[in-house]
């Protein structure tokens, strides 16, 4: 395990990163999503595609890598840059599951692998339009402390620059950054996935101009009982990348 530091806009950024098979040329960067951290990632790939040397990535505010600055998808996608440059390297793929495959998408490498990626806007259950009307009612009468009981559990225990940086990812249309891709991709998804539905990755597969799409059994961290499947396709489709 290994830290770069890396300096953006004022900022200065640990990122906390992981090699395997470093001796390899062809480089394979792995993106976590919300709430999570390399070591799933590196779980469910470490073994596989031995002719790539894989990069793991905690991502900024996740796993061992800090965050101090409200950040947007695009900021995540610039500071990944920065950490790539630094370290001399350009992907040919670039893997992400969930908030990972929207960074993933920004980084334009030749080959685009995308695991229930988020990106796009689904309608919201009505027990969670009830909660955002009741906090947007409450806050003008200066009952701000209902916000902290109505905030999803993907930011429990974050900082206030993390809680803000979620604010501005969680409802993210991404849907021209997906169309506005030249990469060859891969977009795999869980048929029983409710966190990123599976018509948002049929949506997302149909706006990008080279893509395949696989639906498999599981839900949205379906990729760890698929993973030699999409290592084999992976190791097929991207080997002219």
């Amino acid at each position: 395990m290994a830290s770069k530091e890396i300096h953006y806009k004022d900022k200065s950024f640990k990122l906390s990163y992981e090699l395997i098979n470093p001796a390899e040329d062809k480089v394979l960067l792995v993106l976590h999503g919300w709430g999570s951290n390399k070591e799933i990632m590196k779980q469910a790939f470490g073994n596989t595609l031995p002719n790539y040397k894989h990069i793991y990535l905690d991502l900024p505010g996740f796993g061992k890598s800090n965050n101090d600055m409200v950040l947007t998808t695009k900021a995540y996608a610039n500071i990944v840059q920065l950490f790539l440059d630094a370290l001399g390297v350009k992907p040919q793929i670039a893997m992400g599951h969930s908030f990972g495959g929207k960074v993933s998408t920004l980084l334009h490498a030749p080959c685009l692998v995308l695991l229930s990626s988020a990106g796009v806007v689904t309608e919201k259950p009505w027990s969670i339009k009830l909660k955002i009307a009741t906090v947007k009612f409450l806050k003008p009468l200066g009952m701000t402390f209902i916000r902290d009981l109505f905030k999803s559990k993907d930011v429990e225990n974050m900082s206030h620059e993390m809680y803000e940086t979620f604010k501005n990812v969680v409802d993210e249309d991404f849907e021209t950054e997906f169309a506005n891709s030249k990469a060859k991709a891969l977009c795999f998804w869980g048929k029983e996935d409710t966190a990123t539905p599976l018509y948002t990755g049929e949506k997302i597969a149909g706006l990008m101009e080279n893509s395949i799409f696989y639906p498999l059994d599981g839900d949205h961290f379906f990729f760890l009982q698929h993973r030699d499947f999409i290592a084999q396709t992976i190791t097929t489709q991207c080997k002219d990348n």
